[in-house]
């Protein structure tokens, strides 16, 4: 079960990105890969399916060992990572294991598809129980003396059409500097100044720039259309108490399946159009992303690696070729028919899908560099 093959390119492309750091990028999709993989051995081994290999990578065999029947290793290529199973080998359609994959009875088969998809959900649940809680303890907010952080950009507005972005930390905004300025002080700088064109310093993915951008007036105050907040806070929290198990469960259950319904929801925007394909990021926004949050904090690191896992799961769950919704929607078609695809069928269609997202990929790892030269 092949996963994110341009896991290898994108973390070799991080030490070229400005601004992204290593260890974060490797531990986000890295350990997302091998939990997957997890979660299919885990259930291939829960229901007594035999596993020849587990393993975190492609290629040659670097490390590993032996676990009752099962070749748990460390592979050269950090490409992605696979499970392969006694008696299910696609390059040789017509090898038959009387005691493996393909004699299973088709609800093993489908739970097995399932594993990875179920082991994606349940980090976003864990990762969101935890944060359910110290949300619940948290009891005050104090600002740090810090980068102004952008978090909102309003389009048409002066700050949009100057070039400030989401995630741009202002170090100075005219004769203000930051730290050693307030947040307050920002917008009654900005407000005054109507008309007037404002040098401001920032960083980008760890690049200085400077930008010029003229408040615009409104309401007979200047204003830029942009929101911004310190880049960095200190939290006052309450000891630990038994309700915030139940807080923090009932956040990790309702914010899993809003988070799940959303990106669902993006996904039928991009088929019907109304998200543009240019507005999705592929492995290089991940890293940078991943590089961010990493340095920003791991409460912070830990949404977005919650985030990431959903969308492996809501995607790795469409019935596409090649992914595990399209094994399970060419398992469920053989049901219903009540004899199974031929080989040649089935090898062409998820050719077909492999190709098709393949070619996907590469559209949007395209997309991300270009992205980063503007």
């Amino acid at each position: 079960m092949k996963r994110l093959l341009y896991t290898a390119p994108a973390l070799l492309l991080v030490s070229f990105i400005p601004g992204a750091g290593f260890w974060g990028p490797v531990v986000l999709l890295v350990g997302l890969i091998f939990f997957h993989e997890l979660g299919h051995f885990l259930v291939a081994k829960w229901m007594g399916l035999p596993v020849e290999v587990f393993s975190l990578g492609f290629g040659p065999r670097v490390a590993g060992f032996a676990w009752q029947e099962t070749d748990v290793r460390l592979s050269l290529l950090p490409l992605g990572g696979y499970v392969r199973l006694a008696g299910y080998n696609p390059e040789d359609p017509d090898a038959e294991d009387p005691h493996g994959f393909l004699a299973q009875p088709a609800w093993k088969r489908m739970a097995f598809y399932s594993g990875g998809i179920l082991a994606n959900v349940l980090i976003t649940v864990v990762i969101f129980f935890f944060l359910g809680i110290n949300n619940a303890r948290t009891t005050a907010a104090h600002p740090q003396p810090s980068p102004l952080l952008v978090v909102e950009v309003n389009a048409g507005m002066p700050g949009a059409q100057g070039g400030l972005k989401p995630g741009d930390q202002i170090t100075r905004f005219g004769d203000l500097k930051f730290p050693g300025n307030s947040n307050e002080e920002a917008i009654t700088y900005i407000r005054a100044r109507s008309g007037q064109p404002i040098p401001v310093a920032l960083d980008r993915e760890g690049t200085s720039r400077t930008l010029t951008i003229t408040p615009a007036e409104v309401g007979g105050a200047g204003k830029i259309g942009v929101a911004f907040e310190p880049s960095s806070w200190t939290f006052d929290r309450r000891p630990m108490r038994a309700g915030d198990l139940l807080l923090g469960a009932t956040f990790a259950v309702k914010g899993s399946a809003l988070l799940g319904w959303e990106i669902l929801g993006n996904f039928g925007k991009l088929v019907s159009r109304q998200v543009s394909l240019k507005e999705v990021g592929g492995p290089i926004t991940i890293v940078r992303a991943g590089s961010r949050a990493a340095k920003a904090g791991l409460l912070q690191f830990m949404g977005l690696v919650a985030l990431i896992s959903m969308n492996l799961a809501v995607l790795n769950a469409l019935p596409i070729p090649f992914l595990d919704g399209g094994h399970a929607a060419l398992l469920l078609i053989e049901k219903i028919r009540g004899k199974d695809l031929s080989n040649l069928v089935k090898e062409r269609i998820l050719t077909g899908g492999f190709l098709f997202f393949v070619g996907l990929f590469a559209l949007i790892i395209f997309q991300d560099l270009w992205k980063l030269r503007h």
